[in-house]
């Protein structure tokens, strides 16, 4: 499965509140090398195996709102630090959502309606909850960026979470607005009039220095993700109790069914294979849960039952699933 990479700055922030990185490497069952390693690549359930550590080793229920304003800026990649220094909030969250392409395990989706701006966060290749701790801390850095930049106490309309109530009152008191549980994504609402403030912290010589080493990198990840590519990725996201049709597919990435269709010809393949390609490599990943039994992988693979599951698993690897999860598990170290 694909890797990110985690901030080493982030170790500095733990540690100031009081959690030591080793143990929570250990507790999260990680190497205890990763964060002396230089370059620190974690998968998305590494990550959440991380944050999940984090709520066990700390007594803090809002240590996730703390641990945002605790890395320093300096520390920060340089796309973070132009989004710092941008032009106003609306500009400042954009190149956030860039340096979230560029760097991280998830998405932020950023979409302008009515009166309201929605920022809301996806986490790539998983079907877990995200922890809680997690969603804090994303969102309070948004906050914590709107707040610095304008030297305004900028309050969200909302913030919507998937998880159920926990920590209310101190979540409330955190972002100054109302928080809505069990709703069906994790997303932070600003008003859409608070996008147009002009950033105190405007710096335009620093921003015109660090875009191009972004936009160099920018087009280089482009450059690596295909159209094909693409819509894998957004398959794999999608994947779960059911087979998402072209049409879901053309709607996610923003353009016509019958464009996304042309484009898939033009680099040789088709829709069914890239569904086939996807359910593969989740398999795979799915396979590696001993947790999960074979008709649950099924299920989230889309599959209206097992049969048709193990039909395509033995077409893929030339073997059963339970054959192929046996010898994954002989071959893991112990």
């Amino acid at each position: 499965m694909p890797s990110f990479k985690l901030p080493l700055a982030i170790t500095t922030g733990l540690k100031s509140l009081g959690v030591d990185p080793s143990e929570l490497l250990r507790r999260a069952g990680l190497p205890l090398t990763l964060f002396s390693t230089g370059q620190v690549h974690v998968t998305t359930e590494q990550l959440f195996a991380l944050w999940q550590g984090i709520g066990e080793l700390s007594t803090d229920p809002a240590i996730g709102l703390k641990l945002a304003d605790q890395v320093p800026l300096a520390q920060h990649h340089p796309a973070s630090i132009a989004a710092h220094h941008a032009r106003n909030l609306r500009d400042g969250l954009q190149r956030m959502a860039r340096y979230k392409l560029l760097c991280c395990s998830e998405e932020m989706r950023m979409t302008e309606k009515g009166n309201e701006c929605v920022l809301e966060f996806n986490w790539l290749l998983s079907r877990e909850q995200v922890p809680g701790f997690l969603l804090d801390a994303a969102f309070a850095s948004m906050l914590h960026l709107g707040r610095r930049g304008t030297g305004v106490q900028i309050r969200p309309w909302r913030i919507e979470l998937r998880q159920p109530a926990e920590h209310r009152e101190i979540r409330e008191r955190y972002f100054g607005c109302p928080i809505k549980f069990a709703a069906a994504r994790n997303a932070i609402v600003f008003r859409r009039s608070d996008l147009d403030l002009p950033f105190i912290t405007y710096n335009a010589d620093l921003v015109a220095m660090l875009s191009p080493q972004i936009d160099r990198e920018l087009v280089r990840k482009k450059s690596e993700l295909t159209v094909t590519g693409r819509v894998k990725w957004v398959l794999i996201r999608l994947l779960g109790g059911r087979a998402p049709e072209i049409d879901d597919v053309a709607k996610e990435l923003g353009m016509s069914c019958r464009t996304l269709q042309r484009r898939i010809t033009a680099e040789q393949t088709t829709f069914r294979r890239l569904i086939s390609d996807a359910r593969r490599e989740l398999a795979r990943h799915y396979l590696l849960q001993p947790a999960l039994e074979f008709a649950e992988v099924a299920c989230l693979l889309g599959y209206e039952d097992p049969n048709s599951f193990f039909r395509a698993f033995r077409e893929w690897e030339g073997t059963t699933p339970s054959e192929w999860r046996r010898e994954r598990k002989v071959r893991s170290p112990p």
